[in-house]
């Protein structure tokens, strides 16, 4: 069997038409590797490692981040006790200890933490004398029953 020549120059021409077609092809992706290589290149910051190692190295980085994470938190929390612990709420309420004697030369003071805790110092003041007392809050509790004056410095002191 033979071949024409007009059937063979036909032959040869699709034969070249697909070889255009896949230079044409391999062309275009050489050049989306060489886009993804670049876009890759800036990724890694030109890094000659590869995705994986990137992605492992990136973990390890977040890793750390939650580490550093955890440990401000904790020290949020020390802080928030000691915060709690301190004094933040104090009051004084002045008083005429003994009617319409002497003005209102008395006072109590409460100075608290937030949990209630403190102390309640009153000074009564006579024409004569001046005595001091101090009582101690645990948590609302009075170490010694407080005077009508020295609750009202309490529930103040609260409210503020």
């Amino acid at each position: 069997m033979s071949v024409s020549s007009a059937t063979a120059a036909w032959i040869a021409i699709g034969a070249a038409a697909v070889a255009v077609v896949a230079l044409l092809a391999c062309l275009w992706l050489w050049l989306r590797i060489r886009r993804l290589r670049a876009g890759q290149a800036v990724l890694l910051g030109g890094g000659k490692g590869d995705l994986v190692d990137f992605a492992v190295s990136l973990q390890g980085r977040i890793d750390d981040l939650h580490r550093a994470l955890d440990e401000v938190a904790a020290g949020l929390v020390r802080v928030d006790r000691r915060v709690d612990e301190s004094v933040r709420n104090t009051s004084i309420i002045r008083y005429d200890a003994f009617g319409a004697s002497g003005g209102s030369q008395s006072a109590s003071l409460a100075v608290l933490d937030s949990q209630r805790s403190g102390i309640v110092v009153s000074a009564i003041q006579g024409r004569d004398y001046a005595r001091i007392y101090m009582k101690e809050l645990d948590r609302g509790n009075p170490s010694v029953a407080l005077s009508p004056e020295e609750a009202e410095a309490v529930e103040r002191a609260m409210s503020r």
